[in-house]
């Protein structure tokens, strides 16, 4: 590194100099991030081009229930191992959270799921004067702009009208195969959650048991490094699903509120679409709300103007709010490195992809900076920097 020396000529600025090399080693580190993304990019697109992920995904379809009781059972273990800190016994404390939790979602079920029900017949009903609207509505602009610049608007809306009677006559041709394959995805997915529930039970039981046995497969020699490296990625996964979680039920309630006083239809229906795409860092927010605002406008104006200063207020509340104060920065991740991940897993997953790439490159993260420091990389160009801006100041 570069010293300041008597002997040395008095015009070179080794201050800006070092600052120079402090941002080399920035981008390098940069540079590896990117280097991380481009193998989990390539890693993704040999499994598809073998087709070893269709594989994964049957084999995650096939297992889900066993997976979301595993879900379940981490997610429960804190405050199941709280109560047995607090003397009750663990097989008391499981099933005391359990009937909590079902509890929940009995008081949740009957409060929600018979207006969703309403709302969404409501929905279907509604469609054909929807659908008539929105053709309207894209007439009266495309003839206001045939107007102003002198256009020839006949191609343009015989496209659109296509696409509109296409969508309209799919939706109401296809509508009853649509109903028998929702309701039966309805079923599968209720089996596949109480029989979650029941693995989740047993194996929350024995949780310290279940890691016992998993920490097991792991060399003695490398324990203590993958119980620290566990440990870390449970804290930010945990945080992550429990300040998710809350934002998305705040969320749905506000949205679901602000719609119903500006007068949509359906509004639970489109505040729970818009809690669930916020997950989606920087797109979610338009995801959701970009087609909720188009057809409030459909409805009239008053009533799509009363959306957009709904979607405007509840994102401007999760945004400067809810997430600052619950979530945090329990990610820790850099914007443009969350771009780029939710770019490469919507191209090779779609919008369920941008859903989880979030945690998913976070733990990648994790796993990289616990390497990084178990083996000390950069860590010498980092002391030599500290080490040389010392010398500057005296």
């Amino acid at each position: 590194m570069f010293k300041k020396e008597k002997k040395e000529s008095e015009g070179i600025n080794y201050r800006k100099l070092n600052e120079l090399i402090k941002l080399s080693s920035k981008f390098m580190k940069l540079i590896y991030t990117l280097a991380i993304l481009s193998l989990i990019f390539i890693g993704i697109h040999l499994l598809k081009e073998l087709h070893i992920l269709n594989t994964i995904r049957e084999i995650i379809s096939v297992l889900s229930a066993f997976f979301f009781g595993i879900i379940l059972a981490w997610l429960l273990d804190p405050i199941v191992s709280l109560l047995q800190k607090k003397g009750v016994k663990r097989g008391i404390g499981v099933t005391f959270v359990y009937v909590i939790l079902i509890s929940i979602m009995i008081l949740i079920g009957n409060l929600i799921i018979p207006a969703m029900g309403s709302q969404i017949k409501e929905m279907i009903t509604a469609a054909p004067d929807t659908i008539n609207n929105l053709t309207e509505w894209i007439n009266h602009i495309i003839n206001t702009i045939s107007r102003t610049y002198n256009l020839d608007s006949g191609i343009v809306k015989k496209n659109i009208y296509d696409a509109l009677s296409g969508f309209f006559y799919s939706f109401t041709v296809d509508g009853p195969t649509t109903i028998i394959r929702v309701s039966k995805s309805i079923l599968s997915g209720g089996l596949t959650f109480i029989v979650g529930l029941l693995i989740g039970f047993y194996m929350l039981i024995d949780f310290d048991g279940v890691k016992k046995q998993l920490a097991k497969i792991v060399p003695k020699k490398h324990r203590k490094d993958m119980d620290r490296l566990t440990t870390m990625l449970n804290q930010t996964l945990r945080n992550y699903v429990y300040g998710t979680l809350m934002v998305m039920f705040i969320l749905f309630i506000c949205q679901s509120i602000g719609m119903r006083i500006a007068g949509m239809k359906a509004p639970m229906v489109f505040g729970l679409f818009c809690a669930i795409t916020n997950i989606i860092p920087y797109l979610g927010p338009y995801i959701g709300g970009i087609p909720s605002v188009l057809i409030a406008f459909t409805i009239s104006p008053s009533v799509g103007i009363g959306v957009l200063i709904s979607v405007l207020i509840c994102q401007g509340l999760e945004s400067y709010l809810l997430t600052p104060t619950i979530m945090s920065k329990t990610m820790k991740l850099h914007p443009v490195t969350i771009i780029i991940g939710l770019l490469l897993f919507g191209h090779f997953f779609g919008i369920i992809g941008m859903l989880f790439a979030t945690p998913i490159i976070a733990c990648c993260k994790i796993i990289a900076n616990f390497f990084i420091e178990k083996y000390e990389l950069f860590k010498e160009d980092e002391e030599e920097i500290e080490l040389e801006e010392v010398n500057i100041e005296q």
